[in-house]
């Protein structure tokens, strides 16, 4: 998985004071929306308009309710995605307001004020608010078997208030099947795949692959590497295990992926700043969330960085590390890679 923006942000309690006492109570109380996934039942996503609610998530787990969920909370990314198809969330967990009260680049075009934000870093949850909203169903991405920004100290107790689904982004997925089963995910919980806005955000996304296959046979040979920095560190990701960049592989795109991963870790070779020149390529591809060093901080402080082949040639541009899984989000994504290849000169 990416990683998390934790190191960069202030922490919060996820319970306030006096909350043990609260949140036995208020597991108590929501213990009737608990309904269990039933092994074998449910399909891909398509689910009857009434009746129980059923959706084989990619962890596998056939998840159930007795209705349609209408109390939902949701991964910031995943309801930005739900919310591009017209499914609103009640809650939400991630990244979702800047400290200047506006909406985090993972929240998308969602209405950060008519949701509760029950943590808004990476290990902050809110368990006595999750309660209070009496949920049907918690909703979020996977990258590696895991629920994605759940706590580890409190994802029983959340697990234990509502069934749980997660969508694959990670190393058995690709950006097109992400978004395949985001829109089965959305279409189970009322939304109309076929009405104008989703057809057309698909077509849309469509042709931006096809610009994306274009670029990179028209201009062959362009290295890209994908990189996030922190203070101390440069990480170099692999373009095997992330759902964006299998796809991006498969459009042509031709990366650098690094010899040595990180222990335990699928997902980068961390470098000391020292050794960021260990790789060569022609394009950065660099991680844009809000935790990261970006292109302009890092070319003051970081003279390895600075020295850089295609940081010199004017060649980085910036990777939305974690997308939001609609078409009318990741179509742009893939325009602007297609122009990042077309444009980009050997440099490496």
């Amino acid at each position: 998985m990416p990683k998390p923006r934790s190191s960069f942000l202030s922490r919060r309690g996820f319970v306030a004071a006096g909350g043990a006492l609260g949140l036995v109570a208020a597991l108590s109380a929501c213990g009737g929306n608990t309904d269990a996934a039933k092994d074998g039942a449910g399909d891909k996503g398509a689910t009857a308009a009434s009746g129980p609610w059923t959706f084989k998530d990619d962890l596998g787990k056939d998840v159930s309710t007795k209705s349609t969920p209408k109390n939902i909370v949701a991964f910031t990314g995943t309801a930005a995605a739900l919310s591009d198809y017209g499914v609103q969330v009640k809650g939400v967990f991630g990244p979702t307001k800047l400290a200047d009260g506006k909406p985090d680049p993972q929240a998308g075009t969602m209405d950060i004020s008519k949701v509760e934000i029950l943590g808004n870093v990476y290990d902050e949850f809110n368990v006595e608010k999750y309660a209070a909203l009496r949920p049907d169903v918690l909703l979020t991405n996977t990258w590696d078997g895991s629920y994605w920004y759940l706590p580890e100290a409190s994802k029983d107790k959340i697990l234990k208030l509502a069934p749980a689904a997660a969508i694959g982004v990670g190393s058995d997925a690709s950006m097109d099947k992400a978004l395949g089963r985001t829109a089965d995910l959305a279409k189970s919980l009322g939304a109309d795949l076929n009405g104008q806005k989703a057809v057309d955000a698909k077509a849309r996304f469509e042709a931006a692959a096809a610009k994306v296959r274009e670029a990179t046979k028209a201009n062959p040979g362009i290295k890209v590497l994908v990189g996030s920095g922190d203070p101390d560190h440069f990480y170099v990701s692999t373009p095997k295990t992330s759902a964006d960049l299998k796809y991006f592989e498969s459009l042509g795109v031709e990366f650098v992926t690094p010899d040595n991963l990180d222990q335990g870790s699928v997902f980068f070779e961390s470098l000391s700043w020292e050794n960021a020149g260990k790789y060569k390529a022609d394009v950065v591809l660099l991680d844009n969330r809000t935790g990261t060093l970006q292109n302009e901080q890092l070319t003051k402080e970081k003279p390895t960085w600075a020295a850089l082949a295609a940081v010199k040639a004017g060649q980085v541009a910036p990777r939305v590390t974690e997308p939001i899984y609609s078409y009318d989000k990741c179509a742009p994504i893939l325009e602007e890679l297609a122009k990042t290849i077309q444009n980009a000169k050997k440099a490496g």
